[in-house]
């Protein structure tokens, strides 16, 4: 049952980011004709469940940025304008560079959504992410 689950969350996840993809590719998604505007900078909220501690994070596309062990990168950041539904999509790449410096680890990799957070989940033991906007500076 749970592989049978972890299948069927795969290929949603697969369709979903196929339909954004084309839809930021090609400027309009053609379920709601809803242009995306690319962002220059994600904001997201990061949380640290050994201490609780809740921080925001502001980080530039294409820059990489640290939260705890793990190092952040946006690798593209897009939003609804303000007469569409409310939506921001990231691709984001997450390495977990561990205490001691060790080789990084690639924890995830691809499309996070603010109003889905639990579609396309970060899954670490120690971390969450959760993207909140996008946003042009």
């Amino acid at each position: 049952m749970i592989i049978c689950h972890s299948i069927i969350r795969h290929h949603l996840l697969i369709a979903l980011a196929l339909a954004l993809l084309s839809g930021l590719l090609g400027g309009v998604v053609s379920a709601s004709n809803a242009v995306w505007i690319d962002g220059s900078k994600a904001r997201l909220q990061a949380l640290d469940k050994i201490t609780a501690r809740i921080s925001t994070v502001e980080s530039f596309v294409g820059v990489a940025h640290f939260f705890g062990t793990l190092e952040i990168t946006v690798e593209r950041c897009a939003f609804h304008p303000p007469e569409d539904p409310p939506e921001n999509a990231a691709f984001i790449t997450v390495y977990d560079r561990g205490h001691r410096d060790l080789k990084p680890n690639l924890v995830f990799s691809g499309w996070v959504f603010s109003s889905s957070p639990a579609v396309s989940a970060l899954e670490h033991p120690v971390y969450d992410l959760t993207l909140l906007a996008c946003i042009n500076d």
